[in-house]
Parts: structure tokens; sequence; C-alpha cells
């Protein structure tokens, strides 16, 4: 019975571009196909000039190399039909495995699954393995909340540290999200609660781009957060460079995502990202033996899949010890991100609420997900449920 497993040259195929690679073997650094374990499909919705993206690719070829698989890269698939028409071509070209990386993938990779059930399956964010319940298809997330929040009490000793040397700091913080989304919401509410750890009464305002890469419509939000909205310190999830290089210009500190942005010297402070390499190696190690597992895969600080990166030269004193000190809880099991009693909604504490966890699109709640005062995240699934919009972030959606 599969269960919820916890830790977690270029040419033009089907409009998209696609790159096989093979296991390393010194020399040249390729082996031959014949020489490999097999091959695996990734499936990918942009290029490496989306750091959402080049965090999977750079995961995977990786692992394939670490594993003498053969890797076959497919980027800039679409979410649509271009997608089962990537997976359809690489099963026939022999893949073992195939993944994708987008929410909007998922649809597309069960159709896939259902077509070829001597191929295994594997998804990013996606929320329906556990329900579609087939024995070749999974999702996989990690618990990147624990890394935001880690990084937010970064953000809250900066803001801290800001408002002590300049009396007119006031404790605003600024988001740029892609979309209104469980993911997107428990990111920022996690970053909003490390901050809040630290500055008390820190506020924080969301604005959206609507688009999970798209340069323009990120670099205009940061800065209307910091023109309009006056906040002195931002965050995003987002995928381009926009964000961040807008706060350079303006001299905000900045917590990026997916990579360590020390170019951008004057504002990056820090950044977690999921560090996709246990999974890889969990999906194809497990492909080859021929075992079960499981319908969901959820990666954490603890194993290594959820990562923070070492604080800035612009941090406050203090800031490395003070986040080595909150992993080392989180990792311990002292410290929980979403405890109750540290936020309200609507000026109540929360002590129960449904999720919609099983995902059936109707947006109605039926798994209780509070328990032991801990609104348990990634638990039922690996993909994102907190939903809950909090008192002290104001969410701009227009």
């Amino acid at each position: 019975m599969k269960k919820i497993v916890g830790f977690l040259g270029l040419s033009a195929i089907c409009g998209v571009a696609a790159l096989s690679l093979t296991g390393c073997n010194g020399g040249n650094g390729e082996t031959t196909s014949e020489e490999s374990k097999g091959k695996f499909g990734f499936i990918f919705l942009h290029d490496e000039n989306s750091t959402y993206d080049k965090n999977f690719i750079d995961a995977a070829k990786d692992v394939c190399k670490e594993l003498n698989v053969q890797a076959v890269l497919k980027v800039g698939v679409e979410e649509g039909e271009a997608c089962y028409t990537a997976a359809k071509d690489l099963v026939n070209s022999g893949c073992k495995g195939v993944f994708a990386d987008s929410f909007g993938h998922e649809a597309h990779m069960i159709r896939a699954a259902k077509e070829f059930p001597n191929v295994q399956f594997a998804h990013a964010t996606g929320t329906k393995a556990h329900t579609e319940k087939l024995d070749n298809y999974q999702n996989a997330f990690a618990s990147i909340y624990e890394g935001r929040y880690i990084a937010g009490v970064a953000a809250g000793m900066k803001l801290k540290d800001m408002m002590a040397k300049n009396s007119s700091v006031q404790p605003k913080v600024g988001y740029v999200g892609a979309f209104p989304y469980a993911e997107v919401v428990s990111g920022y509410t996690s970053f909003y609660l490390g901050v809040k750890s630290i500055v008390s009464n820190a506020t924080m305002t969301v604005r959206y781009t609507n688009s999970w890469y798209d340069e323009n419509a990120e670099a205009t939000t940061a800065t209307t957060l910091i023109d309009d909205d006056k906040c002195v310190l931002i965050s995003q999830h987002a995928d381009s460079q926009g964000c961040p290089r807008v706060c350079n210009n303006k001299g905000v500190p900045n917590v990026f995502y997916n990579g360590a942005n020390t170019a951008l010297e004057d504002s990056y402070l820090t950044s977690s990202r999921i560090n996709w390499r246990p999974f890889f190696r969990y999906f194809i190690q497990n492909t080859l033996d021929g075992k079960d597992m499981g319908y969901d895969w959820t990666g954490t600080i603890a194993n290594g899949a959820v990562e923070v990166y070492p604080a800035s030269s612009i941090a406050a004193e203090g800031t490395q010890a003070k986040m080595d000190e909150v992993k080392a809880a989180l990792v311990a099991g002292t410290l929980n991100v979403f405890d109750t009693t540290t936020f309200t909604v609507g000026g109540k504490t929360i002590t129960t609420y449904e999720a919609d966890v099983d995902d059936m699109g109707d947006y109605v709640g039926e798994t209780e997900v509070i328990s032991n005062g801990v609104f348990q995240e990634s638990k039922f699934r690996s993909a994102p449920y907190f939903d809950l919009r909090i008192d002290g972030i104001t969410e701009i959606t227009k």
C-alpha cells in the first residue's frame, strides 16, 4: 500500500528544447547510454533563466551523474498538452521514470501515468497522487516553510537593527508573490512569522504578479512595495531577478529564493530553497530497484531537502548564530513554524481548521489539520495546504 513518505546540444522536439545527458565516468565526463543504468526524463516549465527551474535542472544533472543514469531534459514545456506530449516522447525514448516540475503539469502527467503503467512518474507541487492512487505516480515537495521561517528570522534581525539605528524606519515588510495559492500563502506566512518572532509589531504587505516568472512584473511589484507601500525590506516567491535587482538599486534589503544572490551585495541578505537532490536520488534509485515509493514524498530541513544560505555581509550582528539556533530547534522538533499560539486570524486563535487536502476541485476543506496546537502543514500530502490569512499581513490581489 502506498503512503506518504517523509524525510522528499539543444534540439527542437515537440516545440520544446531537449537536452540528453549521461552519467559521469571521468575523462570527457560522459558515458555512453549503453554503460548507464537507464534513462530518466525531466520536464521543466522554463529553462535555467528561471531560478525555480534551474534549481531542479542542476539537481537532476547532478544526481543522474552520481547514479550513472542517462538524463533527458526537456525545457520550456507549457502547462498543457505539451506536457503530455513531452512525457509520451520520453517514455517512447526508453525512460524508466519521468518527472515534471510545475503545478499545471499534473493533469497531463496523470494521463501519461495511466497510459504507461510500467513507467514511474513523479511531479513536484502536485496534489492528486494520494487521491488518484496510481502505483506509478507520486507527488513530491518539501517543508520549505521551515527555510522561509529561518530566512524570516534573518530579516527580522535586520529590521530590528535598522529600526535601532534610525527611528524613522517603520517595521513594514513587503513580499512579491506569484499567485494567491496555498503554496505561496504558506511560504509568505512562514516568512512573516519568522520576522515577527524578532520584531513583534512587524507588518507585511503582499502583492501578486499572477505569474511564476515575469521579470518586468516582479520588478514593478517590488518598486510599488518600496515606493508606494513604504516597505523597508522585501522578500519574494517569484522566479526571476526582477525583484532583487530593484532592491539592490534602491539599497533595500532583500531575502531571495532558490539560490544565493551574493553578486547583489548592496541588498542580498539570505535565501532559502528546496534541494531536490534527495528526492531525485530516492525516485531514481527506487525506480531502478522496483520499490514502492508512496503517493507523496516530503523532504525536510532535517534531511537536507530544505536549505537556507548563510547570512550575508549586510546582515545584522549575530544573525547567523540566531539562524543556526532556530534551525536546531526546528530539527529537534522543539519549535513549530505554524504554532497556533503565535498568530491570530480575525483576532482569534485558531483551534480547529479543515483544509482542502483532497483536492477534488471543489475548494472545500475536509481534513482537520490542527493538532497539539500546531497547523500540521505537509503532513497529509506533500504540497502545501496552509491557506489561512493571518493578522498582520495585508494581501493586495488587484
